[in-house]
């Protein structure tokens, strides 16, 4: 397991107030949303985690790399008197489990995996929101389920292939891949904090039960994350053709504090090769969704699907 001081950045990203699972959402004597429902869906391959929150038209929500649907719990509070809103966990990660052994993060079958839930929740079209790498497997589905996607709003993919120089990025995360192979998750872990400016100081206060929860569950996917999800998320290149000439209206966004860092120039040459301009959402790359955070990302979120 990663040390504890080395991962405080997912501690950051993960400091939700859970509702009870199994539970229909419901208001609590504040009139804040608290409470969720989770299920599963089997698909081939695997079972997929999912939760549902609120009501009203379909958000599905796509998290990133090793996260899985418990950072969005402040997000989805923020929402949930708005849309119904469906965070999951990838296939792969916390409790979406493979019927076998695990195998190589495919972008298709990921999208496939998010066609699926779309399709099982009323058949679309949805809005989608994907971060990180869940803003890599948002636009393989728009371009091959255009069907099922109304708006498609992606925060900061590592879109580096459309980089007009992708050599020094590629180079980094083959390099993060060998750090992994032969010093293990910690060493891998901390170098993708520094490459990325991000802050791995421990945090000076104690998380609520639930967020510890859902750091132990990120936690334990990085491994998953580093053998079998770094390359194919970081060397996937949307097919930005079949977006342009598609149904869904795409959506690209990068948070405030990661001006500058090598995030914001992939997912700016995402924007720029499908000709739209980014909007800003609060946080950086992986504190986005926390409770400082939640309010301000909602009404961006909102405010970029209902433009």
């Amino acid at each position: 397991m990663p040390g504890t001081n080395l991962l405080a950045t997912v501690a950051l990203g993960a400091l939700l107030t859970l509702g009870p699972i199994g539970e229909t959402l419901a208001a609590d004597t504040q009139g804040e949303m608290t409470m969720t429902t989770a299920t599963t869906l089997a698909v081939p391959g695997a079972t997929l985690y999912y939760e549902i929150w609120g009501s009203g038209p379909l958000l599905l929500v796509i998290p990133g790399g090793p996260q899985d649907a418990g950072i969005f719990a402040d997000l989805a509070r923020a929402l949930a008197d708005r849309y119904t809103v469906v965070p999951y966990d990838p296939r792969g990660n916390s409790r979406s489990t493979f019927d076998g052994a695990p195998t190589e993060l495919d972008l298709d079958q990921q999208a496939d995996d998010a066609a699926a839930l779309i399709r099982h929740l009323g058949g679309g079209p949805a809005y989608v929101f994907g971060t990180s790498g869940g803003a890599q497997i948002g636009p393989n589905l728009a371009a091959r389920y255009p069907d099922l996607v109304s708006t498609l709003v992606v925060h900061e993919p590592p879109t580096m292939m459309l980089l007009e120089d992708p050599s020094a990025a590629v180079a980094e995360a083959n390099g993060l891949y060998e750090i992994y192979k032969t010093q293990g998750v910690d060493a891998a872990m901390g170098a993708f904090f520094g490459s990325n400016d991000l802050d791995a100081a421990p945090p000076d206060f104690d998380m609520p039960p639930e967020a510890a929860e859902t750091m132990g569950r990120v936690m334990g996917n990085f491994e998953y994350w580093l053998a079998h999800g770094l390359k194919p998320l970081s060397f996937y290149a949307p097919d930005v053709a079949a977006l342009k000439a598609g149904k869904p209206k795409i959506v690209v966004g990068i948070s405030r504090e990661s001006e500058g860092q090598p995030i914001a120039r992939m997912s700016g040459a995402l924007a720029e090769k499908l000709g739209v301009t980014p909007i800003t959402f609060p946080g950086d790359h992986i504190t986005a969704f926390d409770g400082p955070n939640a309010a301000e990302f909602a009404a961006v979120l909102d405010g970029a699907i209902r433009k």
